[in-house]
């Protein structure tokens, strides 16, 4: 280890109430980052989860009271008539499963893809219904999964996983840019080839080695570029237009709110409260429903998460477009030449002096006399 370089001589040590600062400020900082992963996972549970109901009123009636004791307001309940009804609610990712009553043996039908959270607390409310037809009949709840996971794959860790590579690469195509890339075009451009390659390369990895994705890798490669795009835009945008400070609200906003309330590991209606609302308007949350619409869903239910990541986008290079035409005006201002009082026009010329200070004398002219 390197020894510490020594003070200079007429260099005094800190003071003891700089030294208090900084430990109450680290202290600070490294609550609010455990506040901000660990308060979502913590508080997550099950409440006004959208699942769909088939079958008669009388069965879909015992199926709510039943769900009711087991979790109270865990589920919001779309009763429909029959089976494909209910998969067609699951496929186009309007709810995340359902409890089928309509052929009068119960079956439970699960989407895992869409969020493995979810699914196995349907499968536990499987086995209890299982162990309620117990009493009158041996018969046991089918479980079918409509939407599986790769079987690479199972348990979706590769997804869940691939939020915070997402975030992190947003925030170090900013830093690589703002210090590498001079010109508000060049750094735009820089942003939308990055999130292109970008997309490419993360898709490739998550789909053909990991095995974590299905569906068309070209379909996939796009979901992750428009995320990569809008999150470095955005970011990039807050620091054109105010700095340090922006880029600091930027990087607080996306790695402290946007990626804990992503919902991507379970689910945004598990999340507490309104954060889970709040992740789906954010980068991060967008962007993994967007990329398990295209992977599992044939890109159904893909609308909002495109309309959020458009938006940021967009907003983003407007940031950026404006950023520069401050600088520009910025540099314009100081380049301008400073004018003094009297313009060039009207200014009078100074009179040469002697050597003594007086003015000169009119010069002498001689007359021819006749």
């Amino acid at each position: 280890m390197a020894a510490e370089a020594p003070l200079a001589a007429d260099t005094p040590p800190s003071p003891w109430p700089t030294v208090a600062t900084a430990v109450v400020l680290l202290t600070a900082i490294i609550s609010v980052l455990l506040t901000a992963f660990a308060w979502p996972s913590v508080r997550s549970s099950v409440h006004g989860v959208p699942i769909a109901v088939a079958g008669p009123a009388a069965a879909v009636e015992q199926v709510r009271t039943a769900l009711g004791r087991r979790l109270p307001d865990g589920f919001e309940i779309t009763v429909v008539a029959d089976t494909a009804a209910a998969e067609r609610l699951i496929r186009g990712r309007e709810v995340y499963g359902a409890i089928d009553v309509s052929s009068g043996t119960p079956q439970v039908i699960i989407a895992s893809a869409a969020s493995g959270a979810v699914a196995q607390t349907l499968q536990s409310v499987a086995t209890g219904l299982s162990q309620a037809q117990a009493q009158t009949a041996n018969a046991k709840v089918a479980i079918r999964d409509l939407a599986a996971l790769p079987a690479d794959d199972p348990r979706g860790a590769g997804l869940a996983a691939g939020s915070l590579p997402l975030a992190m690469g947003g925030l170090l195509a900013v830093i690589l840019l703002t210090r590498l890339v001079r010109g508000t075009a060049r750094r735009v451009t820089g942003a939308l080839a990055f999130a292109i390659t970008g997309g490419l390369a993360v898709a490739a990895v998550l789909q053909f080695w990991l095995g974590s994705l299905n569906g068309a890798y070209w379909v996939n490669s796009g979901a992750i570029a428009l995320t990569i795009a809008a999150t470095s835009l955005s970011i990039l945008g807050l620091e054109a237009l105010l700095g340090y400070v922006g880029f600091g609200l930027g990087a607080a906003a996306l790695m402290l709110i946007g990626n804990p309330l992503s919902g991507t590991s379970t689910a945004p209606e598990m999340l507490p409260g309104w954060s889970g609302t709040l992740g789906q308007l954010l980068p991060p949350g967008a962007g993994g429903q967007l990329l398990r619409s295209t992977a599992f869903f044939d890109g159904h239910g893909a609308t909002h998460s495109v309309t959020v990541l458009v938006t940021w986008l967009t907003l983003g290079v407007v940031l950026c477009l404006a950023g520069g035409l401050r600088a520009r005006r910025a540099a314009t201002v100081a380049a301008r030449p400073v004018r003094t009082a009297a313009s060039p026009a009207t200014a009078t010329r100074p009179q040469p002096e002697d050597s003594d200070g007086l003015e000169p004398e009119a010069p002498l002219t001689l007359r021819r006399t006749r």
